[in-house]
C-alpha cells in the first residue's frame, strides 16, 4: 500500500478534472481527496495499492477529454488511512 502526493499543473482546471479523478480513483479503489489549487493546478492526496496507484498515475498523466496535463508530480507520504475518494472544495 502506498500514499502519494499528486501536483498535476496544466488547464486542469474548469474541464471536469476533478469529478473525473473521482470516477477514475473509485473504479480503481485508490482513496483520498482532489482539490483544486488557487495557482491553477490540482492537487491529489491518493492511498492504494501499488499496481492500483500505478494505474492511477497513467490516468493522471492522461487527463479527461478536455485537459492538457503539463507535468505531474508525485510525492510519497505518509499513510493516513483514507475511507473513500471525494472532491475537497
Amino acid at each position: 500500500m502506498v500514499h502519494n502526493n499528486i501536483t498535476i499543473t496544466g488547464r486542469v482546471q474548469g474541464v471536469g478534472f476533478r469529478y473525473n479523478a473521482r470516477e477514475a480513483a473509485n473504479s480503481l479503489q485508490i482513496k483520498g481527496f482532489v482539490r483544486n489549487m488557487a495557482d491553477g493546478s490540482v492537487s491529489i492526496a491518493a492511498e492504494g495499492t501499488d499496481e492500483n496507484m500505478e494505474a492511477f498515475l497513467a490516468w493522471c498523466h492522461e487527463g479527461p477529454p478536455r485537459s492538457r496535463i503539463d507535468h505531474v508530480a508525485v510525492m510519497e507520504g505518509p499513510w493516513v488511512g483514507y475511507t473513500e475518494f471525494r472532491i475537497s472544495f
